[in-house]
């Protein structure tokens, strides 16, 4: 089912193009700003960081952390998510060598690996860092994607989180990426999250580029039709993938 859903939402919704960023390192702090905020406070506090010209590894590395803390302070815990910047810098210095393209160059075990001890960095970020910064070929498994394949039946409410990387992989790991359509298409507008970005648009094997398309349909879905509270089955792409135990709801 799950590719049949990657059909369907690449036929009726069109490229995502996530993540909008402009380097990988972009990605790395936009993954950490992420947590337990909208993205539209993080774009506001990547704003700054780019505004203050220390949006790179060296300017997260010399920045004073309370400067540090008062340009994201709109990402919300603000003081913990600057503690976690200046402490990835830090690993990457101590591992890398200060080297961000060495580290994204590791294997992707040994990276996943690494990445998980550090604190603020759990499975959901440290796989957003390999799929987007990193090019690799692993799916990322956020709240959109485990409420919306919960709900279709795919996987039950206590799978762990390891388990439904490895169902999607597995699921997609030779489905071919459709084509992207013309994004002017009056039925794509509606769907359309982003403009292409240099991270979107980056060089990529086929299955990274279908786990990134995936991650970024799902999460558009989520958003806008599978809400936590009442969500709007009937006008989602994907209602007629709903069991026949779950009735759809508008």
């Amino acid at each position: 089912m799950v590719r049949a859903m990657y059909r369907e939402l690449a036929r009726r919704c069109g490229a995502q193009h996530w993540w909008p960023a402009e380097t990988p390192f972009e990605v790395v702090v936009g993954a950490i700003l992420t947590q337990n905020t909208s993205w539209t406070n993080v774009e506001r506090a990547l704003a700054r960081l780019r505004g203050a010209q220390v949006l790179d590894i060296e300017g997260i590395r010399g920045i004073p952390l309370r400067q540090l803390e008062e340009l994201i302070r709109s990402s919300g815990y603000y003081r913990q998510k600057a503690e976690r910047l200046k402490r990835f810098v830090e690993f990457v210095d101590e591992r890398y060598g200060g080297s961000l393209e060495q580290m994204l160059n590791a294997p992707v075990t040994q990276l996943r690996a690494e990445l998980l001890p550090l604190k603020g960095i759990g499975p959901e970020t440290a796989d957003a860092i390999l799929l987007y910064a990193a090019n690799r070929e692993v799916f990322v498994v956020d709240a959109y994607a485990r409420r919306i394949l919960e709900r279709h039946g795919v996987v039950p409410g206590n799978a762990k989180y390891d388990q439904v990387r490895q169902l999607v992989e597995v699921a997609l790991e030779h489905q071919k990426v459709l084509p992207r359509r013309d994004l002017s298409e009056p039925s794509l507008q509606k769907h359309y999250a982003h403009d292409p970005s240099t991270v979107s648009t980056a060089t990529r094997s086929l299955t990274a580029q279908v786990y990134n398309e995936m991650h970024g349909l799902l999460v558009q879905i989520g958003k806008r039709y599978c809400h936590r509270q009442e969500p709007k089955c009937m006008d989602c792409p994907l209602e007629k993938f709903l069991p026949d135990s779950m009735p759809p709801r508008r």
